[in-house]
């Protein structure tokens, strides 16, 4: 049995002992032991983490950008010294396997250098003689405290890649809510920013429910607040924050899709697919769990994906050498395996099933095996709705066309993929396609932090996306300073302005 830590929310640069009397159980995934009690935070610690927030930012704000990401170059070197650490964290907590817990962590070291582009990227833009005389100039400035709300799929990513990095590089100061499944991350991330020489209260994490979160919506003291997580959460987050007067950025649900044309390359395309719909146990937005294919090449392309797919080895998510660990715990098990079920009564034809996977060993563990169904049609829940699981499910069609439109139905567009070797229609597919993000013959086309994460429809809600310069627009608000200035003799004459508003 694993020692059960009791944790603690990090605030004003120190891990404070809660004052709540509810917890919660924190899992290792791979075996279903508890691991850590969560504390929920109570709504005076929530405010104490956003009032030294907002303590901290005057000082922060006015510190120089080029010394902020000084912080963050530190930040960078503790995250590659303690990588091992990191990932075997994020694999214990969340059950990746442990290259996709790497990848986690990675992309966590991604956002920071993205961040520490902040002198350049925060630059903003002048024009001299405006107007006669007058000269304009463009300033990107801090807003003050922001919050952070984040799911249990990418604990160190989500908080730590997308949103605490670039934030505070831009001068603001942050209260992260992190995910009550796998909140050691995050808070282990807070202690490398301290040690790296963050001052106190710039980053502050809490645990709580969304009772205690849903101060951030209304609370005078938060500006903005970035969200990933379901699309009902994130639909309410940013219509009630909206009406509160704050930004907000919701990242939000999904169900890719991608479409697989009769001219692809089986072997490469069944390989791209099972990374894509499997990998992390397909707890990701950016998943693939809808394979959208040709008929004249279904029957062998589903055969190729059944054969990979019985391949994969299943276990706990530290060993090194499995392919597809468990999902995050029990109550998400029995999740996906309803929706498995669902698929079955509304008709779906089972290929592959599996529900009833164990690993010698870690019999507790919250393992699925690779499932899919074929010939999912529109009417079928299971083949729109997400899952959020190792669950694939394949659309047959006749052609190009009727494979767009079948996927330009599905209510979510985060991410879209085609596998052809045709020019003509890889265009038209990145022309037409709702997807935000689109691969051309790759299964998971998430872009690297230098551009945003572009969910479209009900995969998203607010203006600017995450990451990219998006970010750099979300995180700063913009100051427009028009000078003019003459000499001593002529400013003791009348001086009429010849400034006639316009640019």
């Amino acid at each position: 049995m694993a020692e059960v830590k009791t944790l603690s929310p990090f605030i004003n640069g120190e891990y404070v002992t809660s004052k709540t009397e509810k917890y919660t159980d924190a899992f290792d995934p791979s075996t279903g032991e508890v691991i850590a009690k969560v504390p929920c935070c109570t709504v005076d610690e929530v405010e104490a983490a956003i009032d030294a927030a907002k303590a901290a930012y005057p000082a922060w704000s006015s510190t120089p950008v080029i010394k902020r990401v000084q912080i963050l170059y530190k930040l960078r070197d503790l995250i590659i010294e303690h990588m091992d650490e990191l990932t075997e964290l994020v694999a214990r907590e969340g059950g990746k396997a442990w290259g996709e817990a790497m990848g986690d962590v990675l992309k966590a070291k991604e956002g920071t250098e993205q961040a520490i582009a902040a002198p350049s990227l925060m630059m903003g833009e002048s024009t001299m003689d405006a107007s006669k005389g007058y000269d304009t100039v463009l300033y990107r400035e801090s807003l003050g405290v922001f919050a952070g709300i984040v799911p249990y799929n990418f604990p160190a990513m989500i908080p730590m890649g997308w949103m605490a990095p670039m934030c505070i590089a831009c001068g603001n100061t942050m209260v992260i809510k992190a995910a009550t499944f796998d909140p050691q991350s995050a808070l282990r991330f807070a202690q490398l920013y301290k040690e790296a020489g963050l001052p106190d209260g710039v980053l502050n994490i809490v645990t709580c429910s969304r009772n205690e979160s849903e101060i951030f919506l209304s609370h005078p003291d938060i500006k903005g607040i970035s969200f990933v997580g379901s699309t009902s959460v994130g639909k309410h987050i940013y219509q009630v924050g909206a009406s509160h007067g704050k930004r907000v950025q919701a990242l939000c649900e999904a169900k890719n899709h991608a479409l697989v044309l009769e001219d692809a390359h089986i072997q490469r395309t069944a390989a791209g697919i099972i990374n894509s719909a499997f990998g992390c146990g397909g707890q990701r937005c950016m998943a693939l769990p809808v394979v959208v294919v040709q008929e004249s090449i279904a029957d062998e392309l589903v055969a190729k994906i059944k054969e990979l797919a019985s391949n994969l080895k299943i276990g706990p998510a530290y060993d090194k050498s499995t392919q597809l660990g468990p999902v995050i715990n029990a109550g998400h098990k029995e999740s996906v395996l309803n929706w498995i079920q669902k698929g079955i009564d509304e008709g779906a034809e089972l290929v592959l099933d599996g529900r009833e996977v164990t690993v010698e060993g870690f019999e507790n563990g919250f393992y699925i095996g690779p499932t899919i169904f074929d010939k999912v049609t529109s009417e079928m829940s299971v083949g729109d709705k997400e899952v959020f699981g190792p669950v694939l499910c394949i659309k047959r069609v006749k052609n190009f066309e009727e494979g767009l439109e079948v996927m330009n139905k599905n209510e979510f567009a985060n991410g879209s993929v085609i596998y052809t070797q045709s020019g003509y229609y890889s265009r038209e597919f990145a022309r037409h396609t709702h997807g935000g993000m689109v691969g051309i013959n790759v299964g998971i086309p998430v872009p690297v932090g230098t551009f945003p994460f572009s969910g479209h429809k009900n995969s998203f809600f607010g203006d600017l996306h995450c990451l990219g310069k998006d970010g750099y627009r979300f995180f700063t608000e913009t100051k427009v300073v028009t000078t003019t200035w003459f000499d001593e003799e002529e400013g003791k004459k009348e001086k009429t302005s010849t400034w006639d508003g316009t640019i």
